[in-house]
């Protein structure tokens, strides 16, 4: 297994997390869990966000600029609403 390859591993495991952690703060049922739960997924989110980077800048997960035609595709369809 390579670097990429390992890199891919814990970003998606990280994802992974972020996701139980926004379930577990959306499902809570007191403020302390609440808390606890938000705290972590920012933990997570911060987490993601330096592994992302990483790999981003060795261009191991190549970003595609959006186009501002597109963009104003969506500005308009969500304005009309």
């Amino acid at each position: 297994m390579n670097d990429k390859e390992i890199m891919t591993n814990i970003l998606n495991a990280v994802k992974g997390e972020c996701d139980l952690m926004m379930h577990g703060a959306i499902e809570s049922s007191t403020p302390a869990v609440h808390q606890a739960f938000s705290q972590s997924f920012n933990d997570a989110l911060a987490l993601q966000n330096q592994i992302y980077a990483k790999m981003s800048a060795k261009g191991w997960y190549p970003a595609e600029q959006a186009q501002q035609n597109e963009i104003n595709k969506v500005k308009q369809k969500y304005a009309n609403q």
